[in-house]
C-alpha cells in the first residue's frame, strides 16, 4: 500500500472519532491547519489521536507540540526505544488503540530488538533505564502518552485501522509505512505554536532540554483556562486511591462539587483516572449543560494532562 493510499485510508479514520467532530482537513484554517500540515510533515499522516483535538486550537497545539518534541524529534534517545516507552506506558493505560500503533512502529523499526528495563520503569519498579541526559525525552513521551492515551480511550475505539481493514495484514501495512516515514529529519522546536510561558516546578525533569521543556510549559500555560475552578481542586485533591471497581467513588466525590459542576468533574474524574469508563451518558449529562465540542475537548485534555504530570513526577528519573 503507497504512502498515499495509506494517508487517505488513515484520514477516513477521523470518522471513528467519537463524541467530537473533527475539523476537516480541507476546512481547517489558523493553528489546526498549521498542526495538520506539520503533522502530515514530520509523522507521515494526520493521525487521529491528534485530529480529535481539533475543535479546539489551543489544546490541539499544546498535544502536537508535547508528541513531536518527545517521540519524533531525533534526539539522544533513538526511535525504537522512543516507541517501546509509548508501548509500554499504552500497555499500562490499557489502551489498546496505542499498543497496537506503536508495538507496530517498534517491530517495524527494529524486529527482534529487546528493549531491557522500560516496562519494569514504567511500572515503577526499575530505574530508568537510560542516562540522564535522556531524561527529558524519554519521561517526556511517557507523560505525552500517559496524556495521549486518556484522550484516545474517551474519543477513539480499540483499533487505528479504518473499518473493514483486515487487523493482520493492516497492522503489517501500517508497519512498514511508519518505518518509511520514521527516517525523515524532525528538527526540533519547529512546532512552538503556542506563547512561551516558565515551566512549573513539577515538570522540572524537562528542563535539561529547552524544546521539550517548551513544549510541556506551554501545554500548562493553556490547558484547563476553562475548567470550573471547583472542578480544578476536587481533582487536585483526589489520589489514584479514591478510584473503585464501579463508579460509585465518582459520586462520592462529587458531593464536595456545586450541582452546576458536577457533571464536568464526573468527565474530569473518570478522564483521569478511568478513562475507559467514560461512556455516552457521562458525555450526554456534560452537553445537557456544555453542548460544544470545544469544551469537552478542553475539559478532557486538562483533565489527562492533569493526570500526566502527575504521573511524570513520580517516575523514577535517577
Amino acid at each position: 500500500m503507497s504512502g498515499v493510499v495509506m494517508r487517505a485510508a488513515l484520514r477516513k479514520s477521523l470518522a471513528q472519532i467519537r463524541y467530537v467532530t473533527a475539523v476537516r482537513p480541507a476546512a481547517a484554517n489558523g493553528i489546526v491547519a498549521e498542526v495538520y500540515r506539520q503533522a502530515e510533515r514530520d509523522f507521515g499522516l494526520l493521525a487521529p489521536p491528534v485530529a480529535l483535538h481539533s475543535p479546539a486550537p489551543e489544546p490541539l497545539a499544546a498535544a502536537w507540540m508535547m508528541l513531536r518534541e518527545t517521540l519524533l524529534v531525533r534526539g539522544r534517545v533513538d526511535r525504537a526505544t522512543k516507541e517501546a516507552t509509548a508501548a509500554a506506558v499504552s500497555a499500562v493505560n490499557v489502551c489498546p488503540y496505542c499498543v497496537d500503533v506503536h508495538s507496530t512502529a517498534v517491530s517495524a523499526l527494529d524486529p527482534g530488538r529487546r528493549f531491557a528495563g522500560i516496562t519494569e520503569w514504567v511500572t515503577g519498579s526499575g530505574p530508568l533505564p537510560g542516562r540522564a541526559d535522556q531524561v527529558p525525552e524519554l519521561v517526556g513521551v511517557a507523560v505525552t502518552f500517559h496524556y495521549l492515551n486518556r484522550m484516545v480511550n474517551v474519543f477513539l475505539p480499540d483499533t487505528p485501522l479504518p473499518p473493514g481493514v483486515p487487523r493482520g495484514p493492516g497492522l503489517t501495512l501500517f508497519g512498514r509505512f511508519l518505518k518509511a516515514t520514521a527516517g525523515s529529519e524532525v528538527r526540533p522546536g519547529e512546532s512552538s505554536l503556542l506563547p512561551d510561558a516558565a515551566l512549573p516546578a513539577d515538570l522540572s525533569w524537562a528542563s535539561a532540554n529547552p524544546f521539550v521543556a517548551r513544549a510541556f510549559a506551554a501545554a500548562a500555560g493553556v490547558l484547563g483556562r476553562s475548567v470550573p475552578e471547583s472542578v480544578r481542586t476536587l481533582l487536585a485533591s483526589t489520589t489514584e486511591e479514591a478510584r473503585g471497581i464501579s463508579r460509585a467513588w465518582v459520586d462520592d466525590l462529587l458531593t464536595a462539587v456545586p450541582a452546576r459542576d458536577r457533571a464536568a468533574g464526573r468527565v474530569a474524574l473518570l478522564t483521569a483516572f478511568a478513562s475507559h469508563q467514560v461512556d455516552g451518558p457521562v458525555i450526554d449529562e456534560f452537553r445537557r449543560a456544555t453542548p460544544d465540542d470545544r469544551a469537552l475537548v478542553e475539559l478532557t485534555a486538562w483533565a489527562s494532562f492533569t493526570a500526566a504530570r502527575r504521573l511524570g513526577r513520580s517516575m523514577n528519573t535517577d
